[in-house]
C-alpha cells in the first residue's frame, strides 16, 4: 500500500471520527434533570432563559443560593433582576453574581472559588444544552470533589431536529463542538508544552544543589 493511500485512509478515518463526534455532540439531552435539591444553583450567563430557569429553580427550593457567573462588569444585581421583572423580594438575599469570568474556563474557576468559600458540596449547573458538555468538562476539572447536576435549557432559536438545515444553528453547534474538543485536549497540549520547554530555572537550580 502506497504512502499516499495510507495517508488518505488515515485522513478519512479522522474525518469520520470527527463527524461521528459532531453527531453525538449535536444530539440534545433529555429535557429533564434530577429532582433532588443541591446546595447551590449556578447559572452561566448567555441568555435570559438561563437566568429565568435559575430563578425558577431557586423558587422551587432546588438550591440554597443562586450564583450567576460571568456577569458584565457594568451590570449589578439590581440591573440583572430588573431585566427579568418578576423576581420576588425574598430571592434577593439568595442571589450572588460574579464578574470575573469571561469564558467557560473562567466560569468554572470563578464558581469553584465561590462554592468552596460557601462550603457547598453539590450544585445544579444551568446553561444551554449545546454549551453543557464543555461546561461540565471544565466544572468537573475545577470542582472534582463536588457533585454536579446538569440542568440544560433549550433556547427556541437553536433547532434540536434537522439542525444541519439551518445555517445559524449549524454554525453554532460546529463552533461549540470545536471549542469542546479544544477544552478536551488542553491538558495534553499543556503537558506537551511543558515537556518541550523542559525544566524551569528554579528546577534546574534545585537539581544543581
Amino acid at each position: 500500500m502506497g504512502v499516499l493511500r495510507r495517508l488518505g485512509l488515515v485522513g478519512a478515518g479522522i474525518c469520520l471520527l470527527w463527524l461521528g463526534g459532531l453527531v453525538w455532540f449535536a444530539t440534545p439531552p433529555a429535557d429533564e434533570s434530577s429532582a433532588a435539591p443541591t446546595d447551590a444553583i449556578v447559572v452561566l450567563t448567555g441568555g435570559s432563559l438561563r437566568l429565568q430557569s435559575g430563578i425558577d429553580l431557586l423558587r422551587e427550593g432546588k438550591g440554597q443560593k443562586l450564583f450567576v457567573s460571568g456577569v458584565n462588569q457594568q451590570v449589578d444585581l439590581d440591573d440583572l433582576l430588573r431585566a427579568l421583572g418578576n423576581v420576588p423580594d425574598w430571592a434577593l438575599c439568595c442571589i450572588v453574581i460574579g464578574h470575573k469570568a469571561d469564558n467557560t474556563f473562567g466560569n468554572a474557576q470563578e464558581t469553584a472559588h465561590w462554592v468552596r468559600s460557601q462550603g457547598f458540596r453539590s450544585l445544579r449547573l444551568v446553561t444551554a444544552w449545546y454549551h453543557m458538555p464543555r461546561s461540565l468538562l471544565e466544572f468537573d476539572r475545577a470542582l472534582p470533589e463536588t457533585d454536579i447536576v446538569a440542568h440544560p435549557v433549550f433556547p427556541d432559536r437553536v433547532m434540536r431536529e434537522h439542525w444541519w438545515t439551518q445555517r445559524g444553528t449549524a454554525v453554532l453547534l460546529v463552533t461549540e463542538y470545536v471549542k469542546f474538543l479544544a477544552a478536551l485536549s488542553r491538558p495534553l497540549l499543556e503537558w506537551r508544552k511543558s515537556t518541550v520547554a523542559g525544566p524551569s530555572e528554579a528546577e534546574r537550580a534545585e537539581a544543581r544543589l
